[in-house]
């Protein structure tokens, strides 16, 4: 991390750090990237960051991101002294959250300094960020585009400058879509990697999971290293694998077969990644869309159960929901309409999920496929204002039609930027490995990154030129 470097070598002050992601927010108003905006937060815990360094300068070195500016997202934490609004006009006038969760308290300790929130679509239920009521969040790389969803703030205010890196959660690819849109690094750790207490309240069944999108693999790794393990929660901590940087066994998915399609640069981007890996020694193999489908499909379906009756749950009782948007109104609805076998059936897919995938790793260490099936569409493609929540459902997957398959399943899942299209919009990787083996995703996309193919337009704000 250079801006990191920077603050510890006190080439830059923290406050000096914060002053210029404040101004670059400050310029790119129009991206609507920010959900709260606090510039007095961030200048007093950048001072009070400087102060530290003063007082215990070697102390200050082990926090690899202290004084680093960064956004907490309006779904996930909550992080004290941040609003958390969930997306929703419903809770516009929500006060500050009184407590951190125990991953915000981790992102203090890495030596993080908030300055506000990242802006999301309401409850988290679009891959694009456009919460009715509310400026739209633009793709930084072409604004008239979506930034993904759900995590589209946070991948705006990344792939803009305004920050380094920034928090982010995952129940449904709301990581990895919004990295991809964006050029970006997306990882979706494993279950029971990262902390979801005190609260557990975005828990989800299991299938949901909270941590940064960042512009290196560098970056990713050093912040999962800080942020994971020990998570006090319902799901034992994963048996952390090391990467063996040898030879790996690799299962490539060239195609959705006749479920989804994907426009030929994705599928051309796939097939030069694959090239790349094989010259770099490693074993590639075709893995059939006839050998994931089954599993794929049926993460779709649990993701859909879960979400709408975690909705129900938040909702009950309440009949007027007021000031809810068409598609929240409607999800709710199929949650209640949901008995309870079906929604039984829904999470024992998550076993049957889970159990398919390992199968596979059983042949290969790593899964490559593609993340999205198209380039990141206009504004206006994801609408929240009609009530037809399985055809939204649908619609989604078949932008990200492997998305949800890492959530059920707990297995992580790294996107990272491979080239780019014709307009200049990034082509995004995805790739799969089993439980626990994030070390063996930072380890092979560190090689894919290492190919150059993909740099970034705008500066970080408060890098030294």
């Amino acid at each position: 991390m250079a801006l990191g470097g920077a603050i510890a070598s006190r080439r830059i002050s923290a406050r000096k750090a914060m002053q210029a992601a404040i101004a670059m927010a400050e310029a790119n108003t129009h991206l609507g990237a920010l959900a709260v905006f606090d510039p007095e937060l961030g200048l007093a815990q950048a001072e009070a960051m400087d102060a530290a360094m003063a007082a215990d300068p070697i102390g200050f070195r082990t926090r690899p991101f202290a004084g680093l500016p960064t956004l907490a997202k309006d779904l996930g934490g909550p992080f004290k002294g941040i609003p958390l609004r969930l997306g929703s006009e419903r809770f516009r006038d929500k006060t500050k959250s009184d407590a951190d969760s125990d991953l915000a308290e981790r992102f203090r300790a890495a030596g993080f300094c908030l300055f506000g929130s990242t802006s999301a679509p309401e409850f988290g239920l679009s891959l694009s960020t456009e919460p009715l009521g509310m400026p739209p969040c633009r793709n930084p790389l072409a604004t008239d585009r979506i930034a993904g969803g759900s995590s589209g703030g946070a991948a705006a205010a990344v792939a803009s400058g305004i920050v380094a890196i920034a928090h982010a959660t995952d129940a449904g690819g709301s990581i990895r879509v919004p990295a991809a849109c964006c050029g970006l690094i997306g990882l979706k750790p494993s279950r029971g990697a990262m902390p979801g207490g005190p609260g557990f309240a975005n828990n989800l069944g299991g299938v949901a999971s909270e941590f940064v999108i960042a512009r290196s693999i560098r970056d990713a790794g050093v912040a999962f290293n800080q942020l994971a393990g020990q998570p006090k929660g319902p799901y034992p901590e994963p048996h952390f694998a090391e990467a063996n940087q040898g030879r790996y066994r690799i299962g490539v998915l060239e195609d959705f077969g006749n479920a989804f399609a994907l426009d030929d640069t994705r599928g051309a981007t796939i097939a030069e990644a694959a090239r790349a890996l094989q010259d770099s020694g490693h074993s590639i193999e075709v893995l059939g869309w006839g050998e994931i489908e089954e599993a794929a499909l049926a993460s779709s379906m649990t993701f859909k159960a879960i979400i709408a009756a975690n909705l129900a749950s938040l909702f009950e009782g309440d009949v007027a929901l007021n000031r809810l948007e068409p598609m929240t109104k409607a999800a709710i609805a199929y949650g209640r309409g949901l008995s309870g076998a079906t929604l039984w059936r829904a999470m024992e897919k998550i076993a049957t999920v889970s159990h398919a995938l390992w199968r596979l790793f059983d042949r290969f260490d790593l899964i490559l496929a593609p993340m999205l099936s198209s380039a990141p569409p206009l504004l206006g493609h994801f609408p929240t204002d009609h009530d037809d929540y399985e055809g939204h459902i649908a619609k989604m997957s078949a932008f990200a039609p492997l998305a949800t398959l890492a959530n059920v399943a707990g297995a992580p899942a790294l996107t990272l930027p491979f080239g780019q299209d014709e307009d200049g919009l990034p082509v995004p990787l995805q790739i799969f490995a089993p439980m626990g083996c994030e070390a063996l995703l930072i380890a092979i996309g560190s090689q894919l990154e290492a190919q150059g193919r993909w740099s970034h337009t705008f500066p970080i704000a408060g890098l030294p030129q």
